[in-house]
């Protein structure tokens, strides 16, 4: 998914982040989605976007973060995430739930 408009560095960054993912045993187009996805939040962060969200801009880097919200250790995914997440299922009531409720609902 590299775009045109990813300077140099990104390009390498895309790549390195690709290949770091494939020899974890990731398939070949999630390692893709996840490397565009870092790169384009680095770019959101350093203002080389255009148009950025505000979860992009707001929340700390994939290097600072190094797996912290992996969905498996501790924090796990954000209040945020979890309620895009309702958003998508169609889960009721979500905007008054707190991170814990929100959790439990989505647990299948």
């Amino acid at each position: 998914m590299p775009q045109k408009i990813w300077s140099a560095k990104r390009e390498r960054q895309y790549a390195h982040i690709k290949e770091s993912l494939l020899e974890r045993g990731k398939p070949q187009p999630l390692a893709e989605e996840i490397a565009a996805r870092v790169v384009n939040k680095e770019r959101a962060q350093h203002g080389e976007s255009a148009t950025a969200s505000a979860s992009s801009l707001n929340d700390i880097s994939a290097g600072r973060r190094g797996g912290l919200r992996s969905h498996k250790g501790p924090g796990g995914r954000t209040l945020l995430q979890l309620r895009n997440e309702a958003r998508q299922r169609g889960l009721k009531g979500r905007s008054a739930m707190n991170k814990a409720q929100l959790e439990a609902a989505l647990t299948p």
